[in-house]
This record gives C-alpha cells, sequence and structure tokens, in this order.
C-alpha cells in the first residue's frame, strides 16, 4: 500500500521536493541500511541543504495510529549513526499518512526526543512536536 503512494511520489518527485521547501534533495527511494545484521528500507531519504541534515519520510497510505512514529524513530538513529557526518545537524523525520488526529499525534509522539513531523495528506497539514 504504502509503495503505492511512492512510486505516485516519485512520478511527480520535482513537484514533490518544491512543495517541501527549498534545500531538499533526494537521496534515494528504499534507501536501505543495515541494523543488527538485518536489512531496513527507508521509503524516501532527502537532504536539507540549508539545514545540513538527512530527512527521512516514512509513508502511511491509511490514518496515523501511534504505532506508526516507532519507525521513523528507529530510522532516525540509524541515520545519525550510519550516514551522518560530524558536521550535519540531527535528522529529521517526517510521516506522510492520509489522515491523522492531532490529539493521537500529540501522545504519540510526545515521549519522542526526535525531531518528527507529520503530514495530513488531505489537508497538507504539518503536525510536529514543539
Amino acid at each position: 500500500m504504502e509503495k503505492d503512494l511512492e512510486e505516485a511520489l516519485i512520478k511527480h518527485i520535482i513537484k514533490f521536493l518544491l512543495e517541501l521547501g527549498a534545500g531538499f534533495s533526494c537521496v534515494g527511494t528504499q534507501y536501505a541500511v543495515e541494523v543488527g545484521g538485518k536489512e531496513y528500507d527507508i521509503h524516501l531519504l532527502f537532504y536539507h541543504l540549508k539545514l545540513r541534515c538527512f530527512v527521512v519520510a516514512e509513508l502511511k497510505k491509511g490514518e496515523f495510529t501511534p504505532e506508526h512514529a516507532g519507525k521513523p524513530n528507529f530510522y532516525l538513529d540509524a541515520v545519525d549513526d550510519l550516514l551522518k557526518h560530524s558536521t550535519d545537524g540531527p535528522s529529521i523525520g517526517i510521516l506522510i499518512c492520509k489522515e491523522r488526529n492531532k490529539v493521537v499525534a500529540e501522545y504519540a509522539l510526545r515521549a519522542i526526543n526526535k525531531p518528527i513531523g507529520i503530514v495530513n495528506m488531505n489537508s497538507r497539514r504539518l503536525f510536529r512536536k514543539n
């Protein structure tokens, strides 16, 4: 399901990057990272030129659930340990989903100490932790 969303975004990657804002460059799709002897694929991996950091994008076709917050958090740790240069800033996570409830998102992200935002594809509104 997320693969269909990913393919649709890839077809329109330049438009998508412009919607994200200036400074984004695409590092890869289904970007493989190895953790604990197992390979994991990051849906979309970007690098932000102005912020000097990686941006991990996780795609969920349905409504956001609290369980969805764990995967980008895991990927952010992996990217910071395996890819990040000492001069880079901490990586940022974006969870793109069809729908999200702001209160559920707030509770799900409250104890996570990484910068993760949740984009609601229906309204294109971003929820992020303060």
